[in-house]
């Protein structure tokens, strides 16, 4: 398992636009997911220990998140081939356990996650009402193991920041986790 580190914010790079396909069997783009004050996409996935460190607290975020207008996509984009846990079955099921608030999308030429520039798992674009990117950091503290209950809530703070100005933190500490895993070829 490689650990990465992602790049520091682009500030008002505009969302890149997709087009992918949910394990609620419906097709979600960017327009379809926005929130009135933004939109959060995350590429997660289901077997990196980084992202089962904070599925409960990502749940817990993205779902407060839509009180203050902002909502949220996860993307998947590892090739299930390699990655059997995670593949769209268990998505789907890991989606309905944990019971995301959020489309859960399939990214299954990994194409979308390259446009991103997406590193790791997990790693957060977090978009203004004008799908401007104005987040690029961590859920918080959390690494292979959740942080203490008590720990800053680094992201859900930064987007209700967003929410709020329509522009994110200018100091932002970088998301850690699994490489994506890149089909072969």
């Amino acid at each position: 398992m490689v650990s990465l580190e992602t790049p520091v914010c682009e500030f008002d790079r505009p969302i890149v636009d997709f087009s992918l396909p949910a394990v609620d069997g419906k097709i979600w783009t960017p327009a379809l997911a926005r929130g009135e004050k933004g939109l959060l996409v995350m590429f997660i996935c289901n077997h990196c220990p980084y992202v089962k460190a904070i599925r409960d607290r990502m749940v817990r975020d993205t779902r407060e998140l839509m009180r203050y207008g902002v909502n949220t996509v996860a993307i998947m984009s590892n090739d299930p081939a390699e990655y059997q846990e995670d593949s769209l079955e268990n998505m789907r099921k890991v989606a309905e356990d944990y019971d995301f608030p959020f489309p859960y999308l399939f990214d299954e030429s990994q194409e979308v996650a390259k446009a991103y520039g997406a590193v790791c798992t997990p790693d957060f674009f977090g978009y203004n009402e004008s799908l401007r990117l104005q987040y690029r950091g961590r859920l918080d503290a959390s690494r292979k193991e959740a942080a203490a209950v008590d720990v800053k809530r680094e992201l859900f703070e930064a987007m209700k920041q967003v929410a709020m100005t329509g522009h994110g933190p200018k100091e932002q500490i970088p998301s850690m986790g699994c490489s994506i895993k890149w089909k072969a070829g």
